[in-house]
């Protein structure tokens, strides 16, 4: 549906003794990723939520690859896909900038809901833009 790309650095917090990063960053830099990808439909998250319309995610896959320790550059390519009529798929690939070599993958899966939680089908106007240009 609609794919953007971002770059973040590791920061020193985010390592750990084995001289990469600590596993639970892999979700934190996919929301990072996510949002951007969002940004990049020119909206942002906090917009779809004061129009009424909620992301919670319901299931998340992560597979480990490689390392990235402190100061290393990431490129993290995300793609998000429709999974049904009230869902969103956000895949993730991340990448050492240096030399391509992957570190992680994954995906997490968000269900639309209004405020009060109860499920909703995918926005026209979210559709619209995740249909948008390809690939930014």
């Amino acid at each position: 549906m609609f794919s953007h790309t971002h770059q973040l650095r590791v920061r020193y917090s985010e390592s750990d003794r084995m001289g990469t990063f600590y596993n639970s960053r892999l979700l934190e830099w996919m929301e990072v990723s996510r949002s951007e990808l969002i940004r990049a439909t020119g909206s942002t998250y906090a917009e779809w939520e004061e129009r009424g319309v909620m992301a919670p995610i319901v299931e998340a896959n992560l597979k480990f690859k490689g390392r990235a320790g402190y100061d290393d550059l990431l490129e993290i390519e995300t793609s998000c896909i429709r999974e049904g009529r009230a869902r969103l798929r956000f895949e993730s690939k991340l990448s050492l900038v240096e030399n391509g070599r992957p570190v992680a993958e994954g995906y997490t899966i968000h269900a639309l809901t209004d405020p009060s939680g109860k499920p909703m089908r995918i926005p026209e106007w979210i559709d619209e833009l995740l249909n948008g240009d390809e690939d930014l």
